[in-house]
């Protein structure tokens, strides 16, 4: 067998990015390099155009009605945390599911010191959640009920638009975590009842790291997590009122918000229903293939409808790190292996006493790919 180099660690970084991302980078860099909303002179004048079609093309994929309801934000982690930290008082009660990322249950967890609560609504083994336990939940305190699109762990898609419709009926706003999916599931924050939307740039976006943001629905007001210049109103020392501004002080990533835009594009050309055909087609191909295997066994939903492109697996005769390692040292293949920052989601698919080897297909991945992968596991599995 001939060994490559193949990267399948997507679900923490998409890797390689489309050509165009690298190339729209670099020229922001060189041949513009201002500073959106500091200036007056034309370098500044066109980082804030970059940095406004960013937005346009962001609202357009999510069917935000106005962009300047999206704030740049570094990550979704940071989104996350604007949003939980900047809607909670002392009193209130927040409703999530069980397969939430620290990103989520971190700042929960410590806003519990302020006087806020949670509850959690319990997934099954393979991630998948009953949106009548959300509404079991839900108390007459309830503000927020915070959910993660797909798990960053099992790979499993939770019911989104059936979650929003109970909290919706209970005046309840829902914040969805959406990291895995931004990009290859079409997400409506109109049809699906969205109104906080987190997302990160750098995953299936195709944008480089450093780039993501958090969309809030217009009538819904967020502290600030961060106070500083916004390039709006610097006269005055309160904070703007109006969004974005409201919550993106200091100066943005302009060099990878056009990197970013040029990975939307990207995705709006093939088209978001495209590029989940093509994953399905090798989440299916993975599937059966690894069925075939003995000794290796894959976490998650069985029907690859159910699923992002993320498959969790255990390994007869191999710890899930030492797995990752052979696949890496002796194959060429990265993987993930461990906690993957998301404990509640190993506490409910049985792996939190293990971890598991995570493989994550990307787009760009194609069935020569999953086909090596496979050859790799026989052999590996073979050698025990």
């Amino acid at each position: 067998m001939s060994i490559r180099s193949l990267y399948l660690d997507n679900a923490a970084t998409t890797y390689p990015k489309p050509e165009v991302v690298y190339r729209e980078v670099e020229r922001f860099m060189r041949e513009v390099g201002g500073s959106a909303g500091r200036s007056g002179h034309w370098r500044a004048v066109e980082t804030g155009r970059a940095v406004f079609k960013a937005r346009e093309a962001l609202a357009g994929m999510f069917n935000v009605p106005d962009p300047l309801r999206i704030a740049f934000t570094g990550n979704a982690t940071e989104g996350l945390n604007i949003a939980i930290q900047g809607l909670l008082k002392p009193g209130d009660h927040v409703v999530t599911s069980s397969v939430e990322h620290n990103s989520v249950m971190r700042p929960l967890t410590a806003a519990r010191a302020a006087g806020v609560s949670y509850s959690v609504a319990q997934c099954d083994p393979t991630g998948r959640l009953d949106p009548a336990d959300v509404e079991r939940e839900i108390t007459d305190s309830t503000v927020l009920v915070v959910l993660n699109h797909a798990s960053n762990v099992a790979g499993t898609i939770l019911p989104v638009a059936d979650v929003a419709a109970i909290a919706h009926s209970h005046g309840i706003p829902l914040l969805l975590d959406a990291a895995q999916t931004a990009g290859r599931i079409p997400i409506d924050v109109v049809s699906d009842g969205i109104d906080l939307l987190a997302f990160t740039g750098h995953k299936e976006l195709f944008g480089p790291q450093g780039t993501g943001g958090l969309y809030v629905r217009e009538g819904l007001e967020v502290e600030p997590l961060c106070y500083g210049g916004t390039g709006s109103r610097s006269s005055e020392l309160e904070q703007p009122r109006r969004m974005p501004d409201r919550l993106e002080s200091g100066t943005l990533n302009a060099a990878g918000i056009a990197g970013l835009e040029a990975g939307v594009r990207f995705i709006e050309e093939r088209g978001v229903d495209e590029i989940r055909r093509h994953e399905l087609e090798l989440l299916g191909r993975l599937l059966e293939g690894i069925a075939l295997i003995d000794g290796v066994t894959p976490l998650g939903p069985g029907d690859p409808v159910q699923r992002v492109s993320i498959v969790p697996l255990l390994f007869d005769g191999h710890s899930p790190s030492e797995a990752a390692e052979i696949l890496d040292r002796r194959y060429g293949i990265a993987t993930r292996a461990g906690m993957h920052c998301s404990p509640s989601a190993h506490r409910t698919i049985g792996t939190l006493d293990t971890g598991v080897t995570r493989v994550s297909f990307s787009y760009l991945n194609d069935s020569g790919d999953v086909d090596y992968l496979l050859e790799c596991l026989r052999e590996m599995q073979k050698g025990i």
